[in-house]
């Protein structure tokens, strides 16, 4: 509760920037930001609406209700449901892309492609200073000196750096490799040229925010250029039946009760929704679900990063018992989107090889297109998303 008054917006955007930090990342649990303001603060909410923020209004105070939360679960309950018919099987595949750390000492810091960083000249007094920077804009908070009796292993810099690689990447084991081509790294290229990591003007300069990011994402970079590999086969490893998925607990949010759904209930945003009204109302199709990742389909892609990530379509729809679709809908759309229906596509054609039975096939539906076009019926969907595509 600020007054959020100054022609700056530098401390709003900093507050919402605070509050849109995921605190459960990568568990499937939508998130939502509560925001409590003055007026002006509120008028700067309102404003960044342009950008696709999507905001709701709730009454509080005396006389409101609280809202609570919905469980996800196998709509057993329901008389009118056939579960067995409901249900849908998929196959879990070996994961095609992957680390392969066994190549990690030919890691050669000589080829690195990187902007190497300038040396700031630190004075005495300032070389003792640990820099606090705000996090939207870079500018200095405060500085706090430290004793000058306190002397810092370069031992332990380098070390550090070297952890935090490894933690960053998930590389097991990989301390001692790195160690090594970190300090090799700093001592002979970092800065463009032969430096002493003892120097207490370069340990200075390690601690600035440009260097160590230079630090990291080159490392980042070319570790996963050198370790992460599609090995182009898979095989399916497991299978697992929608029935079996154990009920979820999410926050008060619109919701669907679907006819044609195994699950009681499907959540998500406006264009979810309305393609999960859709497949609910197509009579060509025996059942969908929302796909969620605790017991759901979830792929593994290679982002733009270079790494691994883990990709979860919206989407699973049983057209027949030997045809699956997995759909992924998509309002704005991002840099990683082509990567993910790539790899969606990949997956497919794997699972479709390797099962022999069932066909599997992927659909991307974008919301402008529809809404421009509108299908009710599922066989439209697939000649105006897949196959005009």
């Amino acid at each position: 509760m600020r007054p959020f008054g100054a022609d700056s917006k530098i401390l709003p955007e900093q507050t919402v920037g605070r509050g849109l930090r995921l605190m459960f990342r990568g568990s499937g649990v939508q998130e939502k930001v509560s925001v409590v303001g003055t007026a002006a603060f509120i008028e700067f909410v309102e404003g960044i609406k342009k950008e696709g923020v999507e905001i709701d209004y709730a009454p509080m105070g005396p006389g409101t209700t609280g809202k609570t939360p919905l469980i996800i679960e196998v709509d057993r309950e329901n008389k009118k449901k056939n579960i067995d018919a409901l249900d849908i099987k998929l196959p879990i595949l070996q994961a095609r892309i992957a680390r392969d750390y066994k190549n990690l000492h030919e890691l050669n810091v000589a080829n690195f492609n990187f902007q190497p960083a300038k040396i700031i000249s630190f004075s005495e007094a300032q070389q003792r200073d640990i820099v606090f920077r705000e996090i939207v804009d870079g500018e200095i908070s405060h500085t706090t000196q430290m004793d000058g009796n306190l002397e810092i292993s370069p031992q332990n810099v380098i070390g550090f750096f070297a952890q935090n690689i490894s933690r960053e990447l998930r590389l097991v084991g990989a301390n001692d490799v790195l160690f090594g081509k970190v300090k090799q790294f700093i001592t002979g290229h970092l800065f463009g040229k032969e430096v002493e990591i003892a120097d207490p003007n370069i340990l200075r300069n390690l601690s600035e925010s440009v260097t160590k990011s230079r630090i990291y994402e080159t490392f980042k970079g070319e570790i996963n250029k050198l370790t992460v590999r599609d090995s182009g086969t898979t095989r399916i490893s497991s299978h697992i039946k929608l029935s079996e998925a154990r009920p979820v607990v999410v926050n008060d949010q619109p919701v669907l009760y679907p006819k044609r759904s195994i699950f009681n209930k499907v959540v998500g945003n406006n264009l979810e929704l309305d393609f999960a009204s859709f497949l609910d109302d197509a009579k060509d199709i025996l059942s969908f679900a929302r796909n969620r990742q605790r017991d759901g389909l979830s792929i593994e892609y290679q982002p733009s990063s270079g790494g691994i990530a883990t990709y979860v379509p919206d989407y699973i729809v049983k057209e027949r018992d030997d045809s699956i679709w997995i759909i992924e809908t998509k309002g704005r759309e991002d840099i990683e989107d082509p990567r993910k229906i790539a790899r969606l596509q990949d997956w497919c054609k794997d699972a479709t090889a390797h099962d022999g039975k069932i066909k599997y096939q992927a659909m991307f539906v974008r919301e402008e297109d529809f809404k421009k076009y509108q299908p009710t019926k599922f066989s439209q969907a697939n000649e105006l998303f897949v196959k005009k595509k």
